[in-house]
C-alpha cells in the first residue's frame, strides 16, 4: 500500500524539477500620515518559484517584522495582525506570461496574480515586478500598495489617525536553485 501512495505522488509532481527557493526574502511595508511614519521588515520569508511554471509560492511569518518601536512591535502582532491566531501570510499565484521570459542581468518586468492571504481572508493580487538572473540565481522586486481594510485588520479609533489606510509593500528575493 505504501509503495502504491509514492508511486502515486511521484506521477504526479506538484511541482517542476527546476525549483529556485529562499527562506530569507525581505518583504517590508511602510505607513506614512501626517502624525507619523511606521516601517516594519521581515527578513524569514520563503518564496519557491516553479522555473518550468513560473509558479509562485509565499510564506510570511508575522512575527518575523521587526519595528523600529518595540511597543509597536507588541501591537501590531497582538492588536491588529493577531499573529497567535494567524501567524503567517501567503501567496500563491504564477508569473504571467512566465513561458515568453527571457532571463538576464538586466532586471525584466513581469506581471504576477495569484492569491495573497492576510489575517485569514484571500483576496486576488496582481502586481508588478522585476526579475533578473545571475550567478545562477534569480532575483525578484515589487513594489504595491495593499489597503488595511481588505485584510480585515481593525485599527482603533485612537490611533487610526497614526496609521496609513494603504501600506507600501517592497519585497526583495535572491533564489537559488534547489
Amino acid at each position: 500500500m505504501i509503495k502504491l501512495l509514492i508511486l502515486i505522488f511521484l506521477s504526479f509532481p506538484v511541482f517542476g524539477k527546476n525549483l529556485y527557493f529562499t527562506r530569507s526574502g525581505s518583504v517590508s511595508f511602510f505607513s506614512s500620515t501626517l502624525i507619523e511614519d511606521i516601517k516594519a521588515k521581515n527578513d524569514q520569508v520563503t518564496c519557491v518559484l516553479d522555473a518550468e511554471s513560473g509558479q509562485a509560492s509565499f510564506r510570511i511569518p508575522i512575527r518575523g517584522f521587526t519595528f523600529k518601536n518595540a511597543l509597536m512591535q507588541e501591537h501590531f502582532n497582538e492588536n491588529y495582525l493577531e499573529s497567535e491566531k494567524y501567524p503567517n501570510a501567503s501567496f500563491s499565484g504564477f508569473i504571467e506570461g512566465w513561458k515568453d521570459t527571457k532571463f538576464n542581468a538586466i532586471p525584466t518586468p513581469i506581471m504576477i496574480s495569484g492569491e495573497m492571504t492576510i489575517h485569514g481572508i484571500k483576496q486576488k493580487i496582481k502586481e508588478n515586478g522585476t526579475i533578473q538572473m545571475k550567478n545562477n540565481k534569480i532575483y525578484g522586486n515589487a513594489t504595491f500598495n495593499l489597503f488595511v481594510a481588505d485584510y480585515g485588520v481593525e485599527i482603533p479609533k485612537i490611533v487610526r489617525e497614526n496609521i496609513a489606510k494603504s501600506l507600501s509593500i517592497d519585497i526583495e528575493l535572491i533564489l537559488k536553485k534547489k
